[in-house]
């Protein structure tokens, strides 16, 4: 009996260290979890920021429609419709540059809409209005003012219809212009 007590005397150490070594272990685990937590709102954060950058992009190359929209009518039909633009507040520059002259080539597209045709592209011209350059470069930029004109001459539009333009730069918001032609084609007409 006294050989057995010898053998157990010394064993009060022993559960002390067991029980370091399973709070180390649950210490490095809870750890573990903690880093993969903060890694995985870390990375949700990152595209959350991503979408609000590229949302932020899309607004700021947004233009708008300043003033009246006009139309011009020869022959019972509107052969022009003319409207000013502008880049909102803090918008990024526009290029209103039309490859090879007066056509539906270039950075923005402008197209048109009745109740029987759709036209993708339509041919538009710009003339400068005001513009913070001297000579005009081809760059939509704030404080300036670009005259758009749209030759809807092949479209057949007459008295009392109704029509849609959309104005469509690279990036950013759309443009949509929908009128409805006077009762009576006249030279020069105001849209409402």
């Amino acid at each position: 009996m006294i050989k057995s007590m010898k053998l157990h005397k010394n064993e009060n150490g022993q559960a002390a260290l067991e029980t370091a070594i399973i709070l180390i272990a649950f210490v490095v685990v809870a750890s573990v979890f903690a880093f993969a937590i903060l890694s995985a709102g870390s990375a949700s954060t990152e595209r959350g920021e991503q979408a609000i950058y590229s949302g932020l992009e899309g607004v700021q190359s947004s233009m708008e429609v300043k003033g009246a929209v006009i139309a011009q009518g020869a022959s019972g039909n509107v052969s022009n419709v003319i409207f000013t633009i502008a880049p909102v507040n803090g918008g990024e520059p526009i290029n209103l540059a039309l490859e090879g002259g007066a056509g539906t080539t270039g950075d923005v597209v402008i197209s048109y809409r009745d109740s029987a045709n759709l036209v993708a592209t339509i041919p538009f011209t710009v003339k400068w209005i005001r513009s913070n350059e001297t000579p005009a470069d081809a760059l939509l930029e704030e404080g300036e003012l670009a005259e758009i004109t749209v030759n809807v001459a092949g479209q057949t539009l007459g008295a009392n219809e109704t029509f849609s333009l959309e104005v469509k730069p690279p990036t950013g918001g759309i443009i949509q212009i929908n009128r409805t032609t006077p009762a009576a084609i006249e030279t020069v007409m105001e849209l409402r």
